[in-house]
């Protein structure tokens, strides 16, 4: 009679398979990795929140004149890529360097969500979403550096802050459509009138951000001390600030008259509460702007000012994704991919 354990040993057919031990075990799992739907939207939450929250850093470096904290790009100081003592004030470096740093975690989400729309198989429009951002946070990181290199003229500063906003916009929309279905069938959820205007009403908010770029511009704040008021905006900032403001009325009459037909239509909650929640912000970031104006642009209202512009881009973002939508398809779906889901469950078996 053979013995059952040397037949075992010496027939590969019989020999018991053992799992790869070690980093090549780490490494595998890895590879076969499939993210699922609230994987992926946790990870394009984290991109919008970066998106956003690195504008905030901005202004910081901003208000606090650390806008040449390090004095060149992409080394902090000539021949050093960090702070130098006694090269600048050390606060003002440790801030400027800081947010450049913030780069870097940018990026991270940027590549963390474009690795799981591949690995999970998504729909090309996510996957050119997610590389978009990616794309531009290495043209943001450019765009920085020559700003600093041309000593924070006003113009440059504003074309670092408009590109932010649409990377907002844009993983805003990435992070409303990874939750439907690929196999969906895109639908309207509200006539082309409304869509026409939500779109008119961004291209308002257009107007809102690059107008109020001019009035920073021709503001106090010009990101170094060193600086001064060399490289203003040489127009009057009061006159400035009342075109800001007249853009901003227009942006919110029209947003006001999206939210009111969305009501008259019968729109999905999702749409009708996407709208209140963003002429909420909208009030708010008139109130920021407004106390501004009359307490002469104190250094705080600055990032909170900041901040809020990138909430109220996100919002009008989310406002004009729910104009279209993926619906039907499978039913549930763990990854929100036919082919995601098929990569999930042979990594399961």
């Amino acid at each position: 009679m053979t013995d059952t354990a040397t037949d075992r040993s010496t027939d590969p057919q019989k020999a018991p398979s053992t799992p790869p031990q070690g980093g090549q075990g780490v490494m595998a799992r890895i590879r076969s990795y499939t993210p699922t739907l609230r994987v992926q939207r946790v990870l394009a939450m984290l991109l919008l929140i970066a998106q956003g929250g690195i504008t905030v850093t901005g202004s910081i470096v901003r208000v606090t004149g650390s806008g040449l904290g390090c004095n060149t790009w992409p080394n902090c100081h000539d021949g050093s890529l960090v702070p130098v003592a006694g090269a600048a004030p050390m606060i003002q470096q440790i801030i400027e360097f800081g947010n450049r740093l913030l780069t870097f975690v940018v990026a991270a989400a940027a590549l963390l969500v474009f690795i799981a729309m591949v690995k999970a198989g998504r729909r090309a429009e996510l996957k050119t979403l997610a590389f978009v951002s990616g794309i531009g946070v290495i043209v943001q990181a450019v765009i920085g550096g020559m700003s600093v290199l041309l000593d924070l003229q006003w113009w440059a500063v504003a074309i670092h802050f408009l590109p932010s906003m649409i990377l907002v916009w844009i993983a805003a929309i990435l992070y409303t459509r990874i939750a439907q279905p690929d196999d969906g069938t895109a639908t309207r959820q509200f006539p082309d009138l409304i869509r026409i205007l939500a779109f008119v009403a961004a291209v308002c908010l257009a107007a809102v951000l690059v107008t109020g770029t001019m009035v920073t511009g021709s503001g106090p704040h010009s990101g170094d001390a060193g600086v001064g008021m060399e490289g203003r905006l040489e127009v009057d900032t009061r006159i400035m600030t009342y075109i800001h403001a007249a853009a901003m009325y227009i942006y919110l009459g029209f947003t006001l008259v999206v939210a009111f037909l969305l009501h008259r239509v019968k729109a999905g909650d999702a749409a009708k509460r996407t709208a209140w929640v963003l002429l909420a912000m909208i009030v708010v970031q008139w109130a920021i702007g407004l106390t501004q104006f009359y307490l002469g642009v104190p250094r705080w209202t600055v990032p909170a000012h900041i901040a809020m512009s990138s909430v109220v881009v996100a919002f009008s973002a989310f406002l004009y994704a729910h104009g279209r939508v993926r619906e039907g398809g499978t039913g549930t779906s763990p990854t929100g991919s036919p082919v995601g889901d098929a990569r999930l469950a042979a990594s399961r078996a």
